[in-house]
């Protein structure tokens, strides 16, 4: 295992990981088998014991969690009634060394349950600082590449495995306000980026030139996403992603609409009005290309299959349950299940087969006037409910203000996508386990909204990226040296936000 040795240096370290420090967030279940209304209420404790939660996510999806990431047995047989407790590292080798399995190797859980413990909370370490927000952070698949998109037109390209050197410089074409959005193909040649145009640009990002300018150094080719009858009207895409075999882009924009572009034949090859409001995020729900997710200022998320799709362009379903606009979806990959970010401060977790047909639920009972681009989320609605929520669970402790913050699932190679993870606009990261509700991380160090993070694909490293202007890297154990000082800049501050 790739990772033994960084573990076993951490074992001699005297590093007592059972006291991590799980906090318990706000966790309601949502299904069955609980009554919807109950929710976990304890106080933040960062250096408690791991403890049995209260409640826990009792669905399919908590079993299937749990054979990705807990060991098996053999491994924790020789512990009666402390089954919910991690087995140690040390435990761990031993059995391996003595084939308590039988195949002398750990399988891909075991694997799991051992990353899976070393959660990436030291630093943090600089990787950029700009005095210009930043927007996005994304790993590429194999996390060799990482690509962060700031404001004033700017998006970087980093090598990973080079000292996170500056592989790409890109200065955007056509920017308006801010990049809204990027992508990188999955083999890694080509970036696309979004702004609040109908135009995406897409850069070679194997060619020898590192400064890319537009149109100067390089030519940055544009994709049009306008469609031929719609009167020349000018939108803006908010989120923007490669299918799993790189020949369409997805999009999702101000003008209510979901968009396809078929790269091979150059144009758009689907649009639909998805929505009666802005298109914050859309995602392929998994590798097939036939699945699509969208989440709207309209409150509901959207399944759309494409093999069923008829001429009025109905989604296959509705998901029902937050009370506010959706920022964000990550897509398990399974095409089964996904989590959203919503303006209501809560993070939901979904499961397909519980969509409706059509959206059926009037929110009337909302008896207040509230914008989260400049105002806190009123008291009054925090402990509102929709009537109707379709939804499996619901995390909060983070906050979605100012900006369409993002939420991912943690990597499958890695944890076994245990954990949720999202950036809050108080300034911090926020990781939760997805069984139990627990809030097992804060990292605290930006000074400003957190708008994106990214956690590498197989080593226990996250990337976070604010509108302070720094982009910073947490890890575990980190490279053995103290998180030097950072220096923080002065952000000129924009009316508006996005």
């Amino acid at each position: 295992m790739k990772d033994e040795e960084a573990l076993r240096s951490c074992i001699a370290s005297g590093v007592d990981f059972d006291e991590m420090g799980y906090a318990m967030s706000r966790f309601e279940i949502e299904s069955e088998f609980y009554d919807a209304a109950d929710t976990v209420n304890q106080a933040s404790n960062s250096r408690s014991k791991f403890k049995k939660p209260l409640s826990a996510l009792d669905h399919e999806i908590a079993q299937l969690t749990k054979l990705k990431s807990e060991p098996k047995e053999h491994f924790s047989k020789e512990v009666p009634g402390k089954r919910h407790l991690p087995v140690s590292t040390v435990k761990m080798l031993a059995g391996r060394e003595g084939n308590y399995s039988g195949r002398g190797r750990f399988s891909a859980a075991d694997c799991c349950h051992m990353l899976s413990r070393y959660l990436p909370v030291n630093g943090p370490w600089p990787v950029d600082q700009t005095t210009s927000r930043a927007y996005v952070s994304q790993f590429s698949a194999d996390g060799s590449l990482f690509v962060a998109g700031f404001q004033a037109s700017q998006i970087r390209i980093y090598d990973v495995e080079r000292g996170w050197k500056i592989q790409k410089d890109i200065l955007a074409k056509s920017l308006r306000w801010t990049v809204t959005d990027t992508s990188l193909s999955p083999d890694q040649r080509h970036l696309v980026y979004a702004s609040m145009s109908p135009i995406v640009h897409i850069v070679d990002v194997g060619s020898g030139t590192m400064e890319s300018l537009a149109n100067v150094t390089e030519i940055h080719d544009g994709l049009d996403f306008s469609a031929a009858d719609d009167g020349g009207y000018s939108f803006g895409i908010f989120s923007l992603k490669f299918s799993t075999d790189g020949r369409e882009l997805v999009a999702g924009s101000s003008d209510d609409c979901i968009y396809v572009y078929d790269l091979e034949a150059n144009k758009l090859s689907l649009r639909i009005l998805a929505h009666t409001s802005d298109v914050n995020t859309v995602c392929f729900g998994d590798e097939s290309g036939h699945l699509i997710y969208s989440g709207s200022d309209d409150n509901l998320c959207k399944v759309w299959d494409r093999r069923c799709l008829n001429v009025k362009g109905k989604p296959a379903g509705v998901l029902m349950g937050h009370l506010e606009g959706i920022t964000f979806i990550d897509s398990r990959g399974d095409g089964r299940y996904l989590i959203s970010n919503g303006k209501d401060q809560a993070i939901k977790l979904w499961d397909i087969r519980k969509m409706s047909s059509n959206a059926s639920c009037n929110l009337g009972f909302r008896s207040y006037e509230w914008d989260y681009r400049w105002m806190d989320y009123p008291p009054q609605a925090r402990d509102l409910k929709h009537p109707c929520d379709q939804s499996v669970a619901t995390y909060k402790g983070h906050s979605v203000l100012r900006t369409l913050i993002r939420c991912h699932f943690s990597p499958v190679y890695s944890t076994g996508q245990k954990y949720i993870y999202t950036g809050s606009h108080d300034s911090c990261v926020y990781v939760y386990d997805l069984v139990s509700g627990e809030q097992v991380a804060a990292l605290k160090y930006h000074t400003s909204p957190v708008r994106d993070c990214s956690w590498h694909p197989s080593q226990p490293m996250l990337v976070s990226s604010s509108w302070d202007g720094d982009v910073v890297r947490w890890e575990f154990p980190g490279n053995g040296e103290a998180a030097p000082p950072l220096n923080k800049k002065r952000i000129r501050r924009r009316q508006f936000y996005l």
